[in-house]
């Protein structure tokens, strides 16, 4: 890709509109970050580690300050959450919110993206009788007044995942409804979600379907890939059960009146466990590898689902560490694609072609740049940010911008690899170093990302005065 010639007047114009637009959502990857284990690296070697993946939206059960600290100029989104023991207390009242609010979360920002609280974690159908369901919603609603007081509603989120047991039944997809017990509370948070534009997310997992029904449910279908197809009464055919799953909560958030508003689906977790008890039969680091293999190319495929074929689906893979200190039978002690040495259980690619480092994730290894981080700051596009958007921001750079683009033309050290978010990077760079390494200098609309890590290669040098 040889960069046109620029033309000032016309160029900028086109930008200023792009960048001043909503960005659509950018086909990353979600992971959950648990830490009920006594063997884990520490938070800042994970945060440095995961910028060199395809990772860019991680999930946490609490407000662990050391996680919130690592995660800071990341460039990785991070969804915090309220444990299920203090949802009450945050119910009560504003103050008490906004009291938890400004002491969790507030002090890590804007350094820190967070971008949604998940309040509680499979709260409706926990085995906590101390758990009242009406506490949830108005627990929901205080934090997002605190929000909205502070100016931060747009940027961060507030939601809450469930597991499928908020089901009636999730067979045939078309005809499910939530439980009966719970429609009340599930009619006001959809309420809630779809006037806030907050996602409902769904903790999904095929394997405790087939593990519990080994004899009915396909193995296959379970893990993503059975090509023969379940077929639903109306006429969709699902190959995966996740799809399945994901679209019988569609049809339970209709059958309450929501079809006709935009309520988006994340599903917030879904994995594979790689040993398990004796009876848990499926329980491999094989079906692990080939479930999650999957399940990241669904995330990134920017894919629907048979029933809503257009709308993207988020997804958050569970989990980023075996845990050895859960509780339960042994499968919950192993979802983890990671040993706690820092070990990978199984194979999974977790490589990103424009992420600083090698893409290569290891925690017993040096950082790929050299090691400790100096004082010296890059600025490159973030690898999941929409490439018209990049595109946007390189002819910025080189035109009305006045970035020195020569490097990245045919013959310029710079010019290969011949890619938008390449050419973007090295664009955004000079532009950000120009202009005094100020971290709104490598905005761009939530395009840029600050790092440490030098991103030269070969004969393409970036300067970092």
């Amino acid at each position: 890709m040889t960069p046109p010639h620029y033309n000032h007047f016309f160029v900028a114009p086109l930008v200023l509109l792009i960048l001043l637009s909503p960005l659509p959502a950018a086909s990353g990857v979600g992971i959950n970050y648990g830490t009920l284990g006594n063997n884990l690296p520490p938070p800042k070697r994970v945060a440095q580690l995961l910028q060199s993946t395809l990772i860019d939206k991680v999930k946490i059960y609490d407000t662990n300050p050391d996680i919130l600290q690592a995660f800071s100029n990341t460039g990785i989104d991070l969804t915090v959450a309220v444990e299920n023991y203090h949802v009450s207390n945050i119910s009560a009242t504003a103050l008490a919110a906004d009291e938890w609010f400004a002491t969790r979360v507030l002090p890590y920002l804007p350094a820190t993206s967070v971008v949604a609280i998940a309040v509680g974690n499979e709260y409706l159908t926990s085995d906590d009788d101390h758990l009242d369901p009406t506490h949830l919603f108005q627990a929901m609603q205080n934090l997002h007044a605190v929000l909205v007081a502070r100016g931060l509603d747009r940027k961060i989120k507030i939601t809450t995942p469930h597991s499928m047991a908020v089901l009636a039944s999730s067979f045939p997809p078309s005809s499910s409804t939530f439980a009966l017990n719970l429609i009340p509370v599930m009619t006001s948070i959809l309420g809630f979600l779809s006037d806030t534009a907050a996602p409902f997310m769904i903790n999904a997992y095929p394997y405790f379907a087939y593990r519990d029904n080994p004899t009915t449910v396909d193995l296959q279908y379970a893990l993503l890939g059975n090509a023969t197809g379940v077929h639903d009464p109306k006429g969709y055919v699902y190959t995966t059960m996740l799809d399945a799953q994901i679209d019988a909560v569609r049809s339970a958030i209709s059958a309450l009146g929501f079809g006709n508003r935009t309520v988006q689906i994340t599903v917030s977790e879904s994995g594979w466990p790689s040993k398990g008890d004796v009876g848990e039969i499926a329980a491999t680091p094989e079906n692990a590898r080939t479930y999650n293999t999957r399940l990241i190319e669904r995330a990134q495929s920017n894919k629907g689902t048979p029933m809503k074929p257009k709308d993207k689906i988020e997804i958050f893979v569970f989990a980023l560490f075996n845990e050895n200190k859960k509780q339960g039978v042994s499968s919950e002690r192993n979802f983890g694609i990671f040993n706690g040495d820092g070990s990978k259980v199984y194979e999974v690619d977790l490589s990103c072609e424009f992420c600083s480092g090698d893409g290569k994730l290891g925690f017993g290894e040096k950082l790929s740049g050299g090691g400790a981080r100096g004082p010296t700051v890059w600025c490159v596009a973030k690898p999941h940010a929409e490439e018209k958007v990049v595109q946007a921001v390189l002819d910025f750079c080189c035109g009305p911008g006045g970035v020195d683009c020569r490097e990245i033309y045919e013959s310029g050290d710079c010019f290969e690899p011949n890619k938008v978010h390449a050419h973007a990077s090295y664009a955004m760079n000079v532009y950000y170093q120009m202009h005094g390494r100020n971290y709104w200098n490598c905005d761009f609309k939530g395009t840029g990302l600050a790092t440490f890590s030098d991103p030269s290669y070969g004969t393409c040098r970036y300067s970092g005065q």
